[in-house]
């Protein structure tokens, strides 16, 4: 007879394998240990093969059969989990609260008219908002806490997430007008940017700690927000990126200046839109991602802010003439 493992067949697999040991999975879904081994038995049983190693070592490792039926078994239960999804979307009326965590990498312009516009189309959805650095998003649509998430790129792998791009910005290396570097007036060097103060923010979430994502000075100021980077670079304080559309206006007063420097990666920073696959986006949490794709999709390119920076440098310059 044709081998037919059950749902929960395959949950009990995959909970020992990312768990890495028989205990740890009886105490993530809360089972006797006794049950889990019992249910692991019966699915080796159906597929003949051995799905685990059995040599008295505490950390339970997976055969080469067990390797292979892994990437299976998390399909088939993502698969099943997409359709529950869908057919709770199908069924579920107008959510009575959107509850969205955005990241400040996205251009709050769009925020806020995509906000607005969803204000007067579902008077009666509340929304609760949160805004963070890195790993927050992510953190709180894996924890519930939020229904969709805003930002970059997944840090991690985690199969329980589903991911669209809705857009992009990037970072860019900025300074007050009168701070030492946008004084030189030139292509900057490692060597230049070294001994400077670089405003750096730290992920409160933990997710990247250890990674350091274009830092290069030896000098370095933590901070836990972009807002308050962004408030000590005008003050003359430091150097450091900040999201283009963030320093839009700055860049065009004068007030900061964009830094040219050889080894600050200044490439796109894609924008997605975040989620639990078992939590399918109703009506409202649907228009405000798409709302806000279709906005992010109008955001301005590098090439318009080097544009825009190379225009305001010249102007500045025919001005020092006159």
């Amino acid at each position: 007879m044709d081998a037919n493992p059950t749902l929960d067949q395959l949950q009990v697999f995959l909970a020992v394998a990312e768990t890495g040991s028989f205990t740890a999975a009886s105490r993530q879904m809360n089972r006797a240990q006794s049950v889990i081994s019992y249910t692991i038995g019966n699915l080796e049983a159906q597929l003949e093969v051995s799905l685990f190693e059995r040599n008295g070592s505490r950390q339970t490792k997976l055969t080469e059969a067990g390797k292979a039926l892994l990437a299976d078994s998390r399909r088939i239960v993502s698969d099943l989990q997409v359709m529950r999804a869908r057919a709770k979307a199908l069924k579920q009326g107008l959510e009575a609260e959107v509850s969205l965590a955005i990241s400040n990498m996205v251009p709050t312009d769009a925020i806020v008219d995509t906000l607005a516009e969803f204000g007067s189309r579902y008077p009666s959805v509340s929304l609760s908002l949160n805004s963070g650095e890195l790993g927050m998003v992510m953190d709180m649509v894996l924890s519930g806490k939020a229904s969709v998430g805003v930002g970059g790129a997944l840090l991690k792998p985690e199969d329980t997430l589903t991911v669209q791009k809705i857009g992009h910005t990037y970072m860019m290396p900025v300074a007050a007008a009168d701070h030492p570097l946008a004084k030189l007036d030139r292509p900057l060097m490692r060597a230049d940017v070294r001994e400077e103060v670089q405003l750096v923010v730290t992920d409160a979430s933990g997710i990247t700690h250890g990674r350091n994502f274009n830092v290069l000075s030896y000098k370095i100021w933590r901070v836990s927000d972009i807002a308050t980077k962004h408030q000590l670079i005008r003050g003359g304080l430091g150097w450091g990126g900040l999201p283009a559309a963030l320093v839009r206006e700055d860049l065009a007063s004068g007030r900061l200046r964009a830094l040219e420097i050889d080894a600050y990666e200044t490439s796109e920073y894609p924008l997605y839109a975040i989620r639990r696959i078992a939590n399918p986006p109703g009506p409202a949490t649907q228009w405000l991602i798409g709302s806000l794709a279709e906005r992010l999709s109008r955001c301005p390119s590098r090439e318009d802010f080097d544009q825009m920076v190379k225009g305001n440098i010249a102007f500045e310059r025919n001005l020092a003439a006159e």
